[in-house]
């Protein structure tokens, strides 16, 4: 697939020069990574709220939300789950980067991807007793509270295209910075358990009823797959132009390359069966970071293991590809860490420069029998050492938001 032009060769590299996370895999790079690269589960059984109206009764969830720096042990507490989950890789992001956040330092900026944020801070506020949703008050939204505390002084905004969300957050925190709107952006996103959510998507018929044993319910690619098991957590990033970065010692994690986006709203739930428009998304991502397919040293799915899902994404990615997807490495971390919602794509960013410090391709773990209306090169079961340069990543929302981002080595 062709017909894109790239700019980027026009502007100054973004990089990337902080991160954080919270997730299934633990709450460091170091842990998250190496719990991916052996193929560890996170899915586990969960005590589900009779709310939730299901029989799934297991899910991927956080165990360890790490306290910010200079915030109290009370206060943090005293904050709701979805607040927490955002706070802790922010202000981790801010001081993995060690950038100045003095009166006289760099303007920085704040993107969160976050699908159907007040809905879910009115869900905890009544489960916990409150009755914020029957009286809605004239509060900070969230972004900006976090801001706050962080000291974040530029434009804070969310973002919300679904399972993308966070990616979106990232492809905005880069042109915000190409605009020379702030000098630096801490970007991502996370998401939580809820019982609304997983009814919804229980009653969507998108969560696997696999019962047997908790780790092998999520199967991307997989013949016997049956859909999706929830996860919660995220990743955040702070990013700054390569010159800022090297000016003030920064460590430089990767390069975020590429951006393309599309969409294909053909249902609010169900993917399309077309797969142009999603290959329009990763030629796009490929055409602005100025690589070719056959660069591409691993791509990083969005396979949920949902039957009509990952068959669309594989003719996506072979259809933007061509001959060069035979032989690049693709796999489903959401076989590890279940299915993050509106903090995925900024988490399996993370995965991708994960296997370019690793110099290995993370498995697509429970796939025994790929279905071989997916034909791609898969990586079933364990790690692959392999050169990794150049990865992309796929986000496929609800509604079409379609997004791919490519990462690089810096």
């Amino acid at each position: 697939m062709s017909g894109f032009t790239s700019r980027r060769d026009e502007r100054e590299p973004v990089v990337i020069t902080g991160l954080a996370a919270v997730s299934p895999l633990g709450a460091t790079s170091a842990t998250i990574f190496d719990r991916l690269f052996a193929g560890v589960s996170g899915v586990r059984e969960i005590e589900v709220d009779p709310r939730a109206r299901t029989d799934a009764r297991f899910a991927a969830p956080v165990a360890e939300i790490p306290l910010p720096a200079g915030i109290e042990p009370d206060e943090f507490a005293r904050l709701d789950r979805l607040e927490q989950l955002c706070l802790s890789p922010v202000a981790g992001a801010l001081a993995d980067s060690g950038i100045d956040r003095g009166p006289a330092g760099p303007r920085i900026g704040l993107v969160l991807g976050l699908g159907a944020e007040q809905l879910k801070v009115w869900e905890l506020d009544f489960l916990a007793g409150g009755t914020a949703v029957f009286q809605p008050r004239r509060d900070p939204t969230m972004v900006q509270r976090i801001a706050a505390r962080t000291g974040i002084t530029g434009p804070t905004v969310t973002a919300a295209a679904a399972c993308a969300s966070s990616g979106y957050a990232l492809a905005l925190a880069r042109a915000w910075i190409d605009a020379g709107w702030v000098d630096a952006c801490v970007a991502g996103g996370c998401d939580i358990l809820s019982p609304t959510s997983i009814a919804a998507f229980y009653n969507l018929r998108a969560l696997s009823r696999r019962a047997d044993d908790p780790t092998k319910a999520s199967r991307p690619f997989d013949r016997d797959r049956d859909g999706f098991v929830m996860g919660e957590g995220g990743a955040c990033f702070l990013l700054e132009r390569r010159s800022a970065a090297v000016a003030r010692g920064a460590r430089l994690r990767g390069e975020l390359a590429g951006v393309g986006m599309s969409s294909d709203g053909v249902h609010m739930v169900t993917p399309s069966t077309d797969p142009a428009q999603a290959a329009r998304a990763i030629a796009a991502a490929l055409a602005d970071a100025g690589v070719p397919p056959d660069d591409v040293d691993y791509v990083n799915a969005h396979a949920a293991g949902t039957p009509v899902g990952d068959v669309a994404e594989a003719g996506a990615i072979r259809l933007a590809c061509g001959d060069a997807t035979d032989a690049i490495p693709v796999s489903s971390t959401k076989s590890m860490t279940g299915h993050l919602v509106s903090g995925a794509a900024a988490f399996e960013a993370l995965v991708c420069l994960g296997a370019i410090e690793r110099q290995a391709v993370p498995p697509t773990v429970n796939l025994d029998e790929p279905d071989p209306a997916c034909p791609l090169l898969h990586v079933p079961h364990v790690a692959r050492p392999h050169r990794v340069a150049v990865a992309a990543s796929n986000s496929f929302g609800f509604g079409g938001s379609n997004l791919c981002l490519v990462l690089r080595a810096a």
